[in-house]
């Protein structure tokens, strides 16, 4: 499956009538079919795009404008966090579902800040997927194995302060990824020292002194897989 597929409407017969359009973001080809067989279960869903990596996923999500968007929270380039925010901000009548191997409290109320309206954990997604996507299509949050109403309520409550912003998020997610200063500069649209900048400010705010200190500390926050 290539990245970034958009499939047509047209694919299916010209008399069905879609009521939920959905955006499917991994990096694991298997894992995409996967999801996209459980979609197809549904005669009225239809997946418009199939992508790679974040900045895709935003692409595509601002062509297509799906209903719900199903995102990897550890996605190349933009990770979840990040895939959320960008595409709530331009296109803020998706949903976003982000799926990810564990859960944490400072992942799910990053989540929340970003936008999100479900979660699931991986070894979950065959059992509930279908309730997920039908529950955010409706505008509801689906966060499985939490007492939804109270996380919502503790969050606008307290709220959750991430120590990085969301370019430092997205400038370590890169490092802890291999790129080097120059490239990264290139994927962000932003100058060398710019990213630099970045780069330093987040090593002061984590205490950290190494790049290997910076994957450590990306792979322990879910920003890339380990």
């Amino acid at each position: 499956m290539l990245t970034g597929v958009v499939t047509p409407p047209a694919t299916r017969p010209q008399s069905q009538q879609f009521r939920t359009t959905i955006l499917v973001a991994d990096d694991h080809e298997v894992v995409r079919a996967g999801l996209r067989a459980l979609v197809d279960e549904r005669e009225d869903w239809h997946v418009v795009a199939e992508v790679a990596d974040g900045k895709e996923a935003v692409a595509q999500a601002l062509a297509t404008m799906p209903d719900v968007a199903i995102v990897d929270c550890s996605l190349p380039i933009f990770n979840g966090v990040e895939v959320t925010r960008q595409i709530r901000r331009n296109s803020p009548s998706t949903e976003v579902i982000i799926f990810a191997m564990n859960d944490s409290d400072n992942l799910i109320q990053d989540l929340l800040r970003a936008g999100a309206l479900g979660f699931l954990r991986k070894s979950d997604a065959k059992r509930l997927l279908l309730t997920a996507i039908e529950t955010v299509a409706g505008h509801k949050p689906f966060f499985l194995g939490m007492d939804t109403e109270t996380l919502l309520q503790s969050f606008r409550t307290k709220g959750h302060v991430s120590p990085l912003s969301a370019r430092e998020r997205s400038v370590v997610q890169l490092v802890a990824e291999g790129h080097s200063n120059k490239g990264i500069a290139r994927i962000l649209n932003l100058s060398v020292k710019t990213v630099e900048t970045h780069r330093f400010a987040a090593h002061r705010k984590l205490g950290l002194s190494s790049t290997a200190d910076l994957v450590r500390y990306a792979v322990r926050n879910q920003i890339i897989e380990a």
